[in-house]
């Protein structure tokens, strides 16, 4: 069993096993043949340059950016929430100044929530369910490089990443409450005390 959220030296981080009675070799060196497939190398390598070479002054936006400058990413495609279209749209103007990008909304296809026994928000309307594999399809469709997650619900992402060709990183995730910054929840006195 690991517990590396309650560690206190890390010292893995000066290449020790702390596992503690555990063999994590099996795992590192499952990771280790991992990384030298070639794509997987790049990914690992440039995420490591840019956390060297930009180390808190990039934001994740840039961070993405340049990310994808590096791996010589082209084609990018933003899965959107509803709730967030003025945040895809804003970031679809920001990154087609360099890039090839497409955008699909969660409610695309308009498939009925009852088809799936979904509860409504608003039970006398018509609702259309998330469509997060469709999102998926419809990128993988157009051949994306990478696509960009913006928003969606706690588990439509995990279908949109299970179903998306196209490696997927996260922009925004979604937290009404908290302004979109679930972290908040940790960082606050109150949370922290309703939820401990």
């Amino acid at each position: 069993m690991y517990n590396c959220s309650n560690c206190k030296s890390n010292v893995c981080y000066q290449g020790k096993d702390c596992a503690k009675g555990y063999d994590f070799s099996y795992a590192a060196a499952k990771a280790r043949n991992i990384y030298e497939q070639e794509e997987d190398n790049k990914i690992l390598t440039v995420a490591g340059r840019i956390e060297v070479e930009h180390y808190m002054k990039y934001t994740r936006l840039e961070e993405i950016m340049e990310f994808c400058r590096l791996m010589e990413y082209r084609k990018i495609g933003i899965a959107s929430c509803v709730g967030l279209s003025a945040e895809a749209d804003i970031l679809t103007k920001i990154l087609s100044k360099e890039f090839e990008v497409h955008s699909v909304c969660c409610k695309s296809g308009g498939i009925n929530k009852d088809d799936y026994g979904i509860p409504h928000l608003k039970k006398e309307r018509y609702e259309a369910t998330c469509n997060p594999a469709g999102q998926a399809e419809a990128l993988n469709s157009i051949g994306t490089d990478i696509n960009l997650i913006v928003g969606l619900c706690v588990g439509h992402d995990i279908l949109f990443s299970k179903y998306s060709k196209a490696p997927c990183t996260t922009f925004i995730v979604k937290d009404r409450v908290l302004a979109h910054n679930p972290a908040a929840a940790i960082y606050s006195n109150y949370y922290k005390r309703k939820l401990l």
